[in-house]
């Protein structure tokens, strides 16, 4: 089965030896996300609730790169640098899925992420 790399110019370019999402066959797996505007470049820190929304674009961006969207995630994994965010980040995370059934899921928390950031979340999704 060949891999197709997924690239999107609305999601942040990779910081790192990784691309934004491979696709197997009718799976894509989307690299974890943080808040950085494409756009700008920059990092949106500044309040939980505007980074957890700018992950979910960034996510919505790169599966809709590989013509998907939030009702083909099967999976995601949720990384909080502090699991008292856990109530905020779960009520935004959440209403990128209404109407939908809901993927799988696990949301941990980690010692320290990418760019001293609040959240990471990556999904995998299936056509």
């Amino acid at each position: 089965m060949a891999k197709k790399i997924i690239r999107t110019d609305y999601a942040p370019a990779p910081i790192g030896p990784y691309n934004q999402a491979v696709q197997a066959g009718d799976t894509l797996y989307v690299s974890g996300q943080i808040a950085i505007d494409p756009e700008t470049g920059n990092l949106l820190i500044d309040d939980l609730e505007t980074e957890t929304h700018r992950v979910m674009k960034n996510l919505l961006a790169v599966l809709d790169a590989a013509g998907m969207d939030f009702s083909n995630v099967v999976k995601s994994s949720i990384f909080l640098s502090d699991m008292n965010n856990f109530a905020k980040v779960n009520e935004i995370y959440g209403s990128y899925f209404e109407g939908l059934d809901a993927p799988a899921r696990e949301t941990v928390e980690v010692a320290c992420l990418p760019k001293k950031v609040n959240v990471e979340i990556s999904v995998i999704a299936s056509h």
